[in-house]
Formats: C-alpha cells, sequence, structure tokens
C-alpha cells in the first residue's frame, strides 16, 4: 500500500468498525465466552481477481492485535471457487466483529479489480492504458483505486487536490481555454505547487488554443469518436500526453485506443460493478 494512501484507509477502516459495531457486537457478547478462540477462512465462490488481502488484515489486528493471519493468495491474484485466500486465528469475539466489514471490503474490491482486468485485457498489445475516474463511492475511494491497480489498471488522480483538470465548467466560468489554462498556471506558480495540468477539449480547433496557452501535460478529448480521435492525436504530435473520456464502453474501448490515444478513463471500472461472491466461515 502507498503511504500516502495509509491515512485515508485508517479512517475508513475506523469509520467501518464504528457503523458495524457501535457499543458492542452483542449477540457474539451474548453466547460467546470472552476465551474462546476459533479458526476462519476466506472462500472464494466466483472467479475472478482477487483485492482486499492487505486490508484485511489491517481490519482484523485493528480489532484484536492477537489475530493470527494466515496469508495464502497474494492480492491481485486470479482465483477460482474453491481457493482459500487466508486462514485467520484468534478469540471468536474478534473474528465475527471483523467478519462482515472484511467481506463488504474485499468483494466490492475484487470485484473492481476483476471489472478492470476486463478492459485491461481489450487493450493487449496495445500501448494505450486504461484509467479510473473519481466515479467512486464516497469514502470508499482510496480502496476503488488500489483494486484498479490490482486488476491491471492506472490511476486517475486521487481527488480534486493533486491535479488540476480543467473540464468543460471550468473552461466556461473561465471564459474560455486560454484563460483557464493561464490563471491554472499563474495558481501553481503563486502557491508554490508542482501538479499536473490537463485540459479537456471538445474540439480539435480547441488543440490549437491548449498549445496557444502552453503548460498543459495533458489534453483530453472528450466524446470524441474515435475518428476525431485519431485526428486529435495526429495534431498533438506526442507534444504531451493524450487520454479519451466520454461515452466509451467496453466494446469500443480497443477501437479508441487503436488511434493511439495514450489513456482512456472509463468511470465503469467502478461505479457499474459486481461483487465479487466470497465467504469467512469456521474451519478446523
Amino acid at each position: 500500500m502507498k503511504a500516502e494512501y495509509k491515512p485515508y484507509v485508517d479512517a475508513l477502516i475506523d469509520l467501518a468498525i464504528r457503523e458495524d459495531i457501535g457499543d458492542g457486537d452483542h449477540t457474539s457478547l451474548c453466547c460467546i465466552p470472552a476465551e474462546e478462540r476459533g479458526r476462519m477462512r476466506l472462500l472464494c465462490k466466483q472467479e475472478g481477481i482477487i483485492a482486499g488481502i492487505e486490508i484485511a488484515r489491517i481490519v482484523f489486528q485493528r480489532l484484536d492485535p492477537t489475530v493470527e493471519f494466515d496469508q495464502r493468495i497474494e492480492d491481485g491474484t486470479r482465483v477460482k471457487p474453491g481457493d482459500v485466500a487466508f486462514y485467520v486465528s484468534g478469540t471468536l469475539r474478534s473474528l465475527l466483529q471483523a467478519e462482515r466489514i472484511v467481506l463488504n471490503i474485499m468483494q466490492r474490491m475484487s470485484g473492481v479489480a476483476t471489472q478492470t482486468s476486463v478492459y485491461v485485457a481489450r487493450l493487449e498489445g496495445l500501448h494505450t492504458k486504461v484509467l479510473d475516474t473519481r466515479k467512486t463511492t464516497p469514502g470508499m475511494r482510496v480502496l476503488d483505486k488500489m483494486a484498479v491497480k490490482l486488476g491491471g489498471g492506472e490511476n486517475h488522480r486521487m481527488g480534486l487536490f493533486d491535479m488540476i483538470l480543467l473540464k468543460d465548467n471550468h473552461i466556461d466560468f473561465a471564459g474560455g481555454i486560454i484563460p483557464a489554462i493561464r490563471g491554472a498556471k499563474a495558481y501553481l506558480k503563486e502557491h508554490h505547487k508542482e501538479i499536473p495540468i490537463e485540459c479537456e477539449v471538445r474540439t480539435l480547433e480547441d488543440i490549437d488554443l491548449v498549445f496557444e496557452a502552453g503548460g498543459v501535460d495533458r489534453i483530453m478529448f472528450d466524446n470524441f469518436t474515435p475518428e476525431a480521435t485519431r485526428r486529435a492525436v495526429e495534431k498533438v504530435a506526442g507534444r504531451c500526453e493524450t487520454e479519451s473520456s466520454g461515452g466509451i464502453t467496453l466494446d469500443t474501448l480497443r477501437t479508441y485506443a487503436e488511434t493511439g490515444v495514450d489513456f482512456i478513463s472509463v468511470g465503469a471500472l467502478t461505479h457499474q460493478i459486481r461483487s465479487l461472491d466470497m465467504s469467512l466461515k469456521a474451519c478446523e
């Protein structure tokens, strides 16, 4: 896990524990002796890319540092029904408190990783990379971003703070592409920041305005057709990175990639997924 992700992960796990356990797991407290110990296993019940084992370990150890975590599969591995990702041993109360939190996290992360792997496979042999977006469940973004990487995709910006992305609304409110870019460069200079600048364009003519303003690291072609994208890539001619976005589906992904664009951002990687089926059950 990247060091910069840790504060987000810690805060997310703390919230997950508070919302699920509250002032106590009264079901376990009423019928499970405090000293009773046991063992559980994470069983995969569906084929896909597993993700979130690292986070599961953190959850268990956050609830009870004495829990023993025996990992058998690495995050990012393709699994099949019957595969066991890990065994965990400890007091039954601790294991039961962690059960649903771990499953909720791992099932979603594995769904995102699996979905991403399908898109990545469509780009085999091409230099184009598939990117995630900010279309994530609030509070879960860090896990979604981690899952995309485990599925073979790449991360776009984490949020509004680590890249300037001048989209259509920013450009329209700023009075056009040139004043928007000039404003971005002046802002970064004034505040002594070094973060990338990306600018969205809606027409081929907009590309000329971007280069007239200068200083942009990437141009995003918004809702271009594949043919318009090909012409746009040729017009940029390697002077900066290029990205396609808007309405690109799994069926059209490779057609866009064949235009030579560097990146394709796809919101469906994180907002149109099916969780991967798995269970966390008692075992010997």
